[in-house]
């Protein structure tokens, strides 16, 4: 931990950035032999441990009032449980990297919400055209006059609504819990802590509805018939694993530093690498592929968050 401690914000801005690119990836190879329910929630529970136990190392201790767990439980729906167990169902849907590109509408989203949370906030003029010019870019990725090739409409939405709940989450972070963060592994280990007591009655719930075909909550999901997997077990698992302890464990923590050292608005400004990083895995490892519309959308959707999160400029003589 005092290693880590030392790191410059910077190092931990890209690491963050690979992490989370790379967790796009990790989703897509887990879904060979688990449902969606059962990948995010293996995802928080791995994450929360990795804290608890760090917290505990480092003699960190957890937030005692109850109004801030209470923000923190919702903060948690927001920013673990729904975008977490989103990305992955829609992945079922759409590539890796596509999902991805539906990341970096989070800035977007986080204007219209911080409208709505924040009363310091101001719709300015630039941020408005860039908004719109944004949703143009949305529109462009989804291809509605392409009833052939474009991405799956249900899929894709699922992807922008998980980018939209960072952008709400990260927007009430800010509002209620900016003054109630004890420092270290305190907040973000709540967080999960959160997220894991939201998600395993989610995860039981599911079983619940198919216990008929899944036998038991941590059962593998069955091959489909004459359809060899994707992957090997041991890679799938593996990769659930990493998203566990590296793509949300660690990651929360380094979002932590890097908020407190350089600030709420530079810390978002990680969406824009996170798609780069998710496009080129998906392209690479993966082997998925982008049509040029989708390229072009997520040229100009990057473009507008850009624009959403630049430093206003100052009146002459200030």
């Amino acid at each position: 931990m005092r290693l880590l401690d030392r790191l410059p914000w910077q190092a931990k801005f890209v690491a963050l950035a690979l992490i989370w690119g790379s967790s796009f990836l990790f989703m897509k190879v887990g879904l060979t032999h688990l449902h969606p329910i059962q990948i995010s929630t293996l995802r928080i529970l791995l994450g929360a441990a990795t804290l608890v136990a760090l917290l505990r190392v480092s003699g960190g201790t957890l937030p005692r009032e109850r109004r801030v767990w209470g923000h923190l439980m919702f903060c948690s729906a927001f920013l673990t449980v729904l975008p977490f167990t989103g990305f992955v169902i829609g992945e079922q849907y759409v590539s890796s990297a596509l999902a991805g590109i539906g990341n970096a509408t989070t800035p977007i989203a986080a204007v219209i919400f911080g409208l709505l949370l924040l009363p310091s906030e101001r719709l300015t003029a630039r941020k408005l055209a860039a908004v719109l010019i944004g949703f143009v870019g949305v529109v462009i990725i989804a291809e509605p006059w392409n009833s052939l090739g474009r991405p799956d409409p249900v899929g894709f939405l699922i992807v922008l609504l998980s980018g939209a709940c960072y952008g709400l989450g990260w927007t009430y972070n800010r509002r209620y819990l900016g003054a109630a963060d004890l420092g270290g592994l305190s907040q973000p280990t709540a967080l999960l802590l959160c997220g894991s007591a939201l998600m395993v009655p989610v995860l039981f719930g599911w079983w619940w509805l198919t216990r008929d075909s899944v036998p038991a909550p941590w059962s593998l999901i069955p091959d489909p018939v004459g359809e060899p997997t994707a992957y090997p077990l041991w890679l799938s698992l593996g990769s659930v694993a990493v998203l566990g302890l590296l793509g949300t464990g660690a990651a929360y923590m380094l979002q932590y530093d890097v908020v407190r050292a350089a600030g709420a608005i530079v810390s978002t400004t990680v969406t824009y690498l996170i798609p780069v990083v998710s496009v080129i895995l998906g392209v690479v490892v993966l082997r998925e592929h982008l049509g040029v519309a989708q390229l072009a959308g997520f040229v100009i959707v990057l473009g507008a968050a850009f624009v959403i999160n630049a430093a206003p400029r100052k009146a002459a003589g200030e």
